[in-house]
């Protein structure tokens, strides 16, 4: 036995002795019980893992175990449960509410620790329950500073230790918890799901028994055009994928015969699989649980705890920085098609000062710019590509397939029809951009100048690489310009929905903000701030981009799910504005091509080119995509130095001579190709 798993015994035991004792007052006993229960259980899952017994769990045995380690954190259960900040607030108190929440929700992410049988950081989280419950033991020495303190020293002192495991997994191919799940299980028997310690639902368990139901040509086929995106990626941007040994893969749980084939055609690029543990996801069981939560840092960030957490993230990549420079970038599979979700704004739950803001603006920031530095950007590449899920409804199989389609469009069709757009936009000094109806959207947006149009271009023309499905042509464009406002009635940026969200541009720059998710003004400003400019008090235009996808929208229009769909997928369905970062960040002197062979020149704005000489406020860390849909949109015009407009879209419909082909799905509604 190792000085671990001694320390770990020792904490078992401990906690053993908790759960039968009442010295602490009883306005607690509950608490300090019920996490010592749960410990406990995970505890007995640890042996049973160890001993190799649950792989001899019937499906129905591990779903029970499943639903016992998740349950207080299910909706119908969350109002009673220390997870929640409201109820923990109500029964322990406005005092140690908050911070006993905190730490519930630090030993129930223990779970997936468990299953990959890591002990030390398993050990350390409950070395620290302990350590709180004590000082509760001592009730005439009890102070919330004290409790505040352990909990900072804890997070702070063994930020190292966090960090490095973080940043090994990342990189490091040796790691092999999920690979091995993916490759050596018996992915027709669905019992393997339960191998991760991730809460396993409907959407799991039934995308699973759908891809078992497939021909394998059919998954070799969702692979393909998922790796063949990634290799194309590279050879697009003359990048030299020969050079690298590593691709990070991301997926949801359920997809994992789609993985292995993949996995089997990276192996011919010369690629071996990373996935680490925030690599592979689930449908939340709760996605409120999780907005309650977004801000625990907020009980121990400050200046040296950022500091630190700096350093020993550069230490990591330092030791690491051969294994991280073979990294290719990532491959993405996203899904969509959860139901939507709509948050509440507790006060009760933890949330960042101001102060605590820019901190968490200059982590961001700085620790990206440590990634980028050791897995350099002008050597990487990437790819997404998304499937809807089962909770998308009974005709979730019917948009499996029309997805398909979408992600097998022809490039080379689409190619011709989009670099109709870019030449016309070529000869644009400005571009404008309205709304109709009840959208408020009055953008005009300033292109870079072109020296030579015969060799250099503004857009590019973005087909099934990086980005799948095809169809959208984007540019970075001049801030100083910039002006306006962008308005749309309804959107879904990550997991979050929002009223009429409206935001005004000043060059370029983020002036105003609003929506009308909440009664209070200043509630929607929060949530905007927080959930959207990532805590920045500012954001440019990075980028500006014309969906040409109209395939896409119709058929979400006719499933009625455009507001289920991805980013992904719906940034190609209308123009989109992203705010943030330029899609060429850090790697904005690494020139880009188009198939005609025109360098694309405008991969800079007047923030980003402060790298050269301010690069600390050169980049934001974030990047969001705002999309008007065809039906909100009344015109987008190119206007020349001379005047001239020449109009692109008008009333949600493409009008340029030689486009209207696009026009065709609106027309001819199921249309799922160019003839």
């Amino acid at each position: 036995m190792n000085i671990i798993e001694e320390r770990y015994q020792i904490a078992i035991d401990r906690i053993r002795e908790i759960k039968t004792e009442e010295l602490v007052d009883a306005q607690y006993r509950t608490y300090f019980k019920t996490i010592s229960e749960f410990i406990l259980k995970l505890d007995m899952v640890y042996r049973e893992i160890k001993f190799g017994k649950l792989k001899d769990y019937t499906i129905e045995q591990l779903n029970s175990l499943n639903h016992e380690l998740y349950q207080d954190i299910y909706q119908e259960n969350y109002d009673k449960s220390f997870a929640n900040p409201a109820y923990a607030e109500g029964n322990l108190g406005e005092e140690y509410g908050q911070i006993l929440c905190y730490l519930y929700k630090s030993i129930r992410d223990l779970i997936g620790n468990i299953y990959r049988q890591d002990l030390e950081i398993v050990t350390l989280r409950i070395e620290l329950f302990i350590e709180v419950y004590n000082h509760f033991e001592d009730k005439e020495e009890l102070q919330y500073e004290n409790i505040r303190e352990i909990l900072y020293s804890f997070e702070k002192d063994n930020t190292e230790i966090f960090m490095e495991q973080k940043v090994d997994e990342a990189v490091n191919p040796k790691r092999r918890f999920a690979i091995d799940i993916v490759m050596n299980s018996d992915l027709s028997d669905v019992r393997y799901l339960y191998q991760y310690g991730s809460h396993i639902g409907n959407n799991e368990i039934r995308m699973a028994e759908y891809l078992n139901s497939l021909e394998q040509e059919k998954i070799e086929l969702l692979a393909h055009v998922y790796t063949e995106g990634y290799r194309r990626g590279f050879e697009n941007a003359g990048k030299d994928l020969s050079i690298k040994e590593t691709v990070d893969i991301r997926y949801n749980i359920g997809f994992e015969r789609i993985v292995r084939a993949a996995i089997a055609d990276f192996k011919t690029m010369g690629l071996k699989p990373v996935i680490y543990p925030g690599g592979y996801n689930t449908t939340m069981p709760n996605k409120q649980y999780w907005f309650d939560h977004k801000f625990d840092e907020a009980l121990y960030l400050d200046k040296a705890f950022v500091k630190r957490k700096l350093e020993v993230a550069r230490q990591a990549y330092e030791e690491r920085k051969e294994i991280a420079g073979k990294m290719a970038g990532p491959a993405v599979i996203e899904i969509f098609g959860e139901n939507p979700f709509e948050p509440e704004n507790k006060k009760e739950a933890l949330a960042f000062t101001e102060e605590q803001q820019k901190l968490s603006v200059n982590f961001r920031t700085e620790y990206v710019r440590i990634v980028q530095e050791y897995i350099k950007g002008e050597e990487r590449s990437f790819t997404i590509i998304a499937f809807p899920i089962p909770e998308f409804g009974d005709k979730f199989e019917e948009m499996f397939d029309a997805t398909v389609k979408i992600n097998t469009l022809d490039a080379d069709k689409y190619g011709k029809v989009q670099q109709k757009i870019i030449d016309a936009l070529d000869k644009a000094e400005h571009v404008r951009v309205v709304g109709k109806g009840n959208n408020k959207t009055y953008m005009n947006v300033e292109l870079h100048h072109l020296n030579n149009p015969e060799k250099e271009t503004n857009f590019e023309n973005c087909l099934a690489d990086v980005n799948i499905p095809l169809g959208e042509v984007f540019t970075s464009p001049l801030l100083k310009g910039t002006n306006g406002v962008l308005h749309v009635s309804e959107v879904y940026l990550g997991e979050l929905k929002y009223k009429d969200l409206e935001i005004q541009f000043e060059d370029g720059m983020i002036k105003e903000y609003t929506c009308k998710n909440f009664d209070k003004e200043e509630e929607n400003k929060k949530y905007i701030k927080e959930n959207v400019m990532f805590n920045h008090d500012s954001l440019p235009i990075g980028e500006f981009a014309i969906g040409t996808n109209t395939t896409a929208y119709v058929i979400a229009n006719k499933y009625d799910v455009v507001y289920k769909l991805p980013i992904l997928i719906v940034e190609k369905m209308g123009p989109h504005f992203a705010v943030g970062d330029t899609c060429y960040s850090f790697e904005e002197d690494v020139k880009v091509y188009n198939p005609d062979g025109k360098e694309i020149i405008a991969r800079d704005n007047e923030v980003s080119a402060l790298r050269k000489t301010d690069s600390k406020n050169a980049y934001y860390g974030c990047h969001t995509d705002i999309t008007i849909p065809y039906d909100e949109l009344g015109e987008i015009v190119a206007v020349t130095a001379e005047g001239e407009e020449i109009t692109i879209i008008k009333d949600g419909r493409f009008v340029l001579s030689g486009c209207e082909i696009l026009n065709d799905p609106f027309e001819k509604n199921e249309k799922m190709s160019y003839k």
